[in-house]
């Protein structure tokens, strides 16, 4: 620690001394601004780039090195599996390692592996390790309690067996709350998508029931080994037959049947890992980018293919087929309060399908809040929904990761749950019937508009994220950015 000190004295010695009453007015702020930061940050944030860790472990012990590395893996497992990024994730594999004396360690991070190597000095050889991450998870309760785990190791340095007995004992517990629970939360947020998109209460309650419907078909066939790609062909065959049974014979219901399609399609989107993907082939982890891109891609490729194939048997059925307005705006400002309060609920139901902790709920009911204000005032002033998507998302990953850190939930949690209202579900359903009639110019538009609508999201909130870690990061701390060693951030 004598490093910095002695860095930081050499800098406020080159300053001109201030005025004394300037330097008391100066020192109050500071104190009480670090009282507002102090453990505030996300835990990605508390890596910053310092002198060696304060109790290193015995680097000529093979199986205390290994158990730390194991450690370190195990903790990247979790954070990968959840969807992060794979910057985010070897931050903190690499913050782990360091904490324990490991500080110089070549970190391979990709779609389904994690590998580490630490250089143990020029008289020990190399210890290597590699974990395969062979599962997705979507439970945000783990992931907040790895991320309160990391914070604990910082605080209290806490020994590697410790550890991880802690960490098997997060990885091992049941989630939070009963399976029916989660089913509701998609439920509840298909039926919130329909009243946003401009559906009425029935609509909403059909909704409801399919995406129930979905859920509970789709764990049915997840436990008998089905792939996912024809998990979510027989979800969009299901989100697809209420709209048709609802045209066909629904005599003079007045009601855009197609939105129940669009709900079930957003709901199965927003499962999949649009934010990581983006952020990686951002942050320049190429590989990985590309794998979870295809996996998006496919997995859409699956939704799509089972919509269609229920629109064929219509058609086949001499069924009606749902009515689609390609001129209506899948967004408007009409009925304000609705679809803001439509907004906070889908958010808030995807976090609680995701088995977010309590106090992340309202966290993500007012991100969604506010990306849904942002984009439909932003689309009100004609720019368009990929920069009203773009915008809404970077508003979404700033307040979502400020908020994230006032609650101590990682931010990934309340910026996926954020932009869930925006999932482009109209645009790829009307595509894919413009396909489906011969109108491949229009459809081919619709799906491009979707694809940028994507983009368009996850690259906002990744901005949005960097805009948040760069104004929750200390002054004092900028300057260090070139010392090798990254641990703790001790001017908390």
């Amino acid at each position: 620690m004598q490093g910095v000190s002695e860095e930081v004295d050499t800098e406020i010695i080159r300053d001109a001394p201030p005025h004394p009453r300037t330097s008391g007015v100066r020192r109050a702020l500071t104190k009480f601004a670090g009282r507002l930061v102090a453990e505030r940050q996300a835990t990605v944030d508390a890596v910053v780039q310092a002198p060696a860790p304060l109790q290193p472990i015995d680097l000529t012990d093979d199986a205390r090195v290994t158990q730390v590395l194991d450690l370190a893996e195990r903790v990247g497992e979790v954070v990968l599996a959840s969807g992060t990024g794979v910057t985010d994730t070897m931050t903190q594999v690499e913050f782990i390692a360091a904490t324990y004396g490991l500080a110089q360690c070549d970190i391979d991070v990709t779609y389904n592996s994690i590998r580490i190597s630490a250089d143990r000095g020029p008289t020990l050889p190399p210890a290597s390790t590699m974990r395969i991450v062979n599962y997705r998870s979507l439970d945000f309760t783990r992931l907040a309690a790895v991320d309160r785990l990391t914070r604990r190791i910082r605080r209290e340095l806490v020994p590697p067996e410790e550890a991880l007995a802690a960490l098997e004992e997060i990885t091992t517990a049941p989630h939070p709350y009963n399976r029916w629970v989660a089913t509701f939360g998609w439920s509840l947020m298909a039926a919130s998508i329909a009243l946003l998109l401009g559906g009425g209460v029935l609509l909403a309650s059909i909704s409801f029931l399919a995406t129930a419907a979905i859920d509970r078909t789709n764990r049915w066939l997840n436990r008998r080994g089905l792939p996912f790609f024809f998990q979510h062909m027989m979800g969009g065959a299901i989100a697809t037959v209420p709209a048709i049974l609802l045209n066909t014979f629904g005599g003079r219901i007045e009601a855009n049947s197609s939105l129940i399609v669009a709900a079930g399609i957003t709901v199965l989107l927003s499962g999949l890992s649009l934010v990581g993907s983006v952020e990686d082939a951002i942050t320049g982890a190429p590989i990985t980018a590309a794998a979870r891109m295809l996996e998006l891609l496919v997995m859409t490729g699956g939704i799509i293919a089972g919509v269609a194939l229920a629109l064929r048997a219509a058609e086949l059925l001499n069924a009606s087929s749902p009515h689609i307005d390609m001129s209506s705006s899948s967004y408007d400002i009409t009925n304000l309060p609705v679809k803001l309060i439509a907004g906070a609920v889908a958010s808030l139901a995807f976090a609680l399908a995701c088995y977010a902790e309590r106090r992340a709920l309202a966290a993500a009911a007012l991100s969604g809040m506010a990306a849904t204000v942002c984009y439909l005032f932003v689309q009100y002033a004609d720019f368009g929904p990929v920069v009203s998507s773009g915008v809404a998302a970077t508003v979404v990953g700033l307040a979502g990761g400020l908020m994230a850190r006032r609650a101590l939930t990682p931010p990934l949690v309340v910026a996926v749950a954020g932009i869930t209202p925006l999932l482009p579900g109209l645009k790829v359903y009307r595509g894919l019937a413009a396909l489906l009639n011969d109108q491949q110019l229009l459809g081919l538009n619709q799906m491009l508009a979707a694809f940028g609508v994507a983009c368009a999201l996850a690259a906002g909130v990744t901005l949005g994220e960097w805009m948040a870690r760069f104004l929750r990061q200390p002054r004092i701390l900028r300057r260090f950015q070139g010392i090798r060693r990254p641990v703790l951030d001790t001017m908390n």
